[in-house]
């Protein structure tokens, strides 16, 4: 399985154990860093393995920051991204079987290492359910499709150069 992973300044311990456990079950992981512990701003390394998962080049992606729901917030702004913040065995577990999540977002501060490599195995081996969670994923299919033609209808009819989009 191809998996991405990236987290803050404050996951890169947990990103490196993780790593080492995901090179054990023989994934093939790509590290979009950070590679030290100085302060960065989350949405970039989020939006590098978010864009990877909806471009298809990567099956999974793995995100880990303080509490997990930057990343989270990030990468569900990328079309086919399912991202969950998961936090324990059973959020892991239902992330999958319910909602086919293909990013989990971890809390480097809340989960010990135990936790997290359980978190993590659970996630990797679970698989999608489908039946009735396919006709509700449909939906947000549907719905991010409507939402991202609404968005191309307006940016059309009044274009704003990106300087002026900024607060």
């Amino acid at each position: 399985m191809k998996i991405g992973i990236a987290s803050d300044h404050r996951g890169v311990q947990l990103k490196t154990r993780l790593t080492q456990l995901l090179h054990s079950l023989e994934c093939d992981v790509r590290d979009f860093g950070p590679f030290e512990s100085q302060s960065v701003d989350y949405p970039d390394y989020a939006a590098q393995v978010a864009r990877e998962v909806s471009n298809g080049h990567l099956e999974r992606g793995i995100l880990i920051c303080g509490t997990g729901i930057g990343m989270c917030i990030t990468a569900n702004k990328f079309a086919g991204v399912r991202a969950a913040p998961c936090h324990d065995s059973v959020t892991a577990e239902y992330s999958r079987l319910h909602n086919d999540a293909n990013v989990i977002c971890l809390s480097a501060d809340q989960l010990s290492d135990q936790l997290a490599d359980q978190v993590i195995r659970i996630w990797l081996k679970t698989p999608f359910e489908e039946g009735r969670h396919a006709r509700r994923l449909q939906k947000i299919t549907e719905l991010e499709r409507e939402v991202a033609s609404q968005f191309c209808q307006n940016q059309n009819q009044n274009p704003v150069p990106p300087a002026e989009a900024q607060p």
